[in-house]
């Protein structure tokens, strides 16, 4: 059985050459996991747009508006980091969708992966981060309206607090967020997780892995979750542009690897999602991203 991947086209959306954030390797993750074998071309699982009411969820519908319109005010553009222009709001729009199939196929397979999402920063009233929507957190407040899941537990590991899931679920007892990061890493304004664990710089892989593995259990002490969203941000690692941790692909794979094995071993459903990561080396980037992949595999 291969393992149930989540991809579109629209996940990579067409922004400023050269900017920052890393867009083309979104197209890069699906094409290597078709080189890799891990996928077949046209085996993917491919959302449509998520429509409005699923993103006003999570998100002030005003707000929701202006994006779909591709009209957004010009003071949350530059909080987001980039314009939203059309194609970055199809590409929002889709990886929302994305997480939401990815969390459905968990609750069938147990386990599935997108080659999006992740976008933790975007709050309820804008953007913020490089974060147009909270796919996590559009799709958690989708399976709660439809009565698909009771108790949702948000597991981050990406090298940036989880700021905006924190303030989008602040008064919903049914999700707990829980989030593993940098102290001294954006933003500096941090939300207040269920359970933050915030880590020094320069953090290595085998102290990483004790506070992961720690961790996990406070986490299931908190919540007995009927699915848990991971995202699986690669921007721990010692070569990222935007981290201040250590960690190396070995390290970022025994991460995953614990996580997965965790709630796997609990017969709890997971729905992977790629989170942050950073170089202006398109392949390097996408390489390490695909390794929740190529770990997620080992499960199925």
């Amino acid at each position: 059985m291969r393992l149930a991947i989540v991809h579109n086209p629209y996940f990579q959306a067409k922004i400023e050459k050269n900017h920052r954030f890393p867009m083309p390797k979104y197209g890069r993750v699906a094409e290597m996991l078709v080189e890799d074998g891990l996928a077949e071309q046209g085996s993917f699982h491919s959302p449509g747009p998520a429509p409005a009411n699923w993103v006003g969820l999570a998100h002030d519908r005003r707000y929701v508006d202006q994006v779909f319109e591709a009209k957004v005010a010009d003071e949350i553009e530059r909080l987001i980091g980039f314009r939203v222009n059309e194609s970055v709001a199809m590409r929002s729009r889709h990886a929302c969708a994305g997480t939401v199939m990815t969390a459905r196929l968990a609750l069938e397979k147990g386990l599935a992966v997108s080659t999006a999402g992740g976008s933790h920063h975007a709050k309820r009233a804008h953007g913020a981060g490089f974060c147009v929507f909270n796919d996590v957190g559009v799709a958690a407040s989708l399976l709660l309206e439809e009565g698909e899941a009771d108790s949702i537990l948000v597991f981050d590991c990406d090298v940036h607090q989880g700021d905006g899931t924190a303030e989008i679920f602040r008064d919903e007892p049914r999700v707990k967020t829980v989030s593993i990061h940098a102290e001294k890493n954006f933003p500096t304004r941090k939300e207040q997780s269920d359970l933050d664990v915030a880590l020094p710089d320069g953090v290595r892989d085998q102290a990483y892995l004790e506070v992961v593995e720690d961790t996990l259990e406070r986490a299931f002490d908190i919540t007995r979750p009927d699915i848990v969203f991971y995202n699986a941000g690669v921007d721990p690692h010692e070569d990222d542009r935007l981290g201040r941790l250590s960690l190396t692909d070995a390290g970022l794979a025994e991460r995953d690897r614990r996580v997965i094995g965790f709630f796997r071993d609990k017969r709890v459903p997971l729905a992977g999602v790629m989170g942050g990561g950073y170089s202006s080396d398109v392949e390097e980037i996408a390489r390490r991203h695909t390794i929740l992949h190529r770990v997620a595999s080992e499960f199925v």
